[in-house]
């Protein structure tokens, strides 16, 4: 039987091979564009799984938590993960503009641009409450650490984009425990048409820093973009995909944390991952299914 370790391993493997191949798909993409073709780019949000990690809900590290030893050991205070690396940034201004950029995709269900591109930061949380066909999930939104991603995700929410969805991909491992949702099509390739960056905790550290590259500790409770990695021109990649943290989970800090879950949501994704992954597998869509009846924001 394979240590709690080696599951955990397995789990990163299968992450960094479909972050190698969206990879792949992009410079497919950009030679052809090149030569003239039109191609869409992928925008996934979520492998987690970022696969995306979540892009698959994704996970695009090849260390894990036992192998961080060069990362300093000062902690962060008051944050939602265990962040290992520099002091945290000055307080974000009152207003900040925010970029959605149309990908050549079409949205994977009928949606526009967020209305709104200058989002106040300093608001109350927003309340979203989602009716699953397994219990309620409340979420707790933060704009003040996310304000760009709780732009888009409100506005998705408002269109009805994430109605009648079902997610479908669970990670339940020692050191790794997601539900990945967010994507119309339920196949993890979804988005809305549009792209956006990273914020919290990615806008932590310096662009480059090797500190990306190690995990931190995505403490259950917490909601995070999945996204496909950085495009080849630099962009982030976050659309609509989103995972939702049940369990600890060690993954670099390139996936935007958002807001929380409140205790009723823990327990219904405590519930969705007593059933595991169909198959008996430890990656994939969870053997009790869920779906969105309604996501509601207010």
């Amino acid at each position: 039987m394979p240590s709690n370790e080696q599951r955990r391993a397995a789990a990163k493997r299968k992450l960094e091979r479909q972050l190698a191949r969206r990879a792949e798909q992009e410079k497919k993409r950009k030679r052809l564009t090149i030569a003239g073709s039109v191609l869409g780019v992928i925008v996934v949000a979520a492998a987690a799984t970022g696969v995306y990690f979540l892009t698959k809900g994704e996970d695009n590290s090849s260390a894990n938590a036992e192998t961080s030893s060069a990362v300093p050991t000062t902690q962060f205070v008051n944050t939602p993960l265990d962040i290992p690396g520099p002091p945290p940034p000055a307080a974000k201004p009152a207003t900040v503009d925010c970029s959605y950029p149309a990908g050549q995709e079409p949205p994977a269900k009928p949606v526009t641009v967020p209305a709104t591109t200058s989002v106040a930061t300093e608001v109350p949380e927003t309340k979203v409450a989602i009716d699953s066909t397994q219990g309620p999930i409340g979420l707790s939104l933060n704009s003040a650490q996310a304000p760009c991603t709780v732009n888009s995700f409100v506005s998705l929410a408002q269109q009805g984009y994430f109605d009648k969805t079902s997610c479908h991909r669970i990670v339940a491992t020692p050191g790794f425990g997601i539900l990945q949702c967010g994507d119309p099509a339920a196949t993890g390739m979804g988005g809305p048409g549009y792209s956006f960056d990273n914020e919290y905790p990615t806008d932590l550290f310096p662009a480059g820093d090797p500190a990306l590259q190690q995990p931190v500790n995505y403490k259950r409770g917490v909601i995070a973009m999945a996204n496909a990695g950085t495009s080849p021109e630099g962009k982030g990649t976050n659309g609509s995909q989103f995972f939702l943290v049940f369990g600890d989970t060690q993954l670099p800090p390139n996936y935007t944390i958002f807001g929380t879950i409140d205790e009723a949501g823990l327990a219904t994704l405590d519930k969705v991952a007593g059933g595991g992954v169909k198959g008996g597998a430890e990656d994939g869509g969870p053997a009790i299914p869920i779906s969105f009846n309604s996501v509601k924001v207010g």
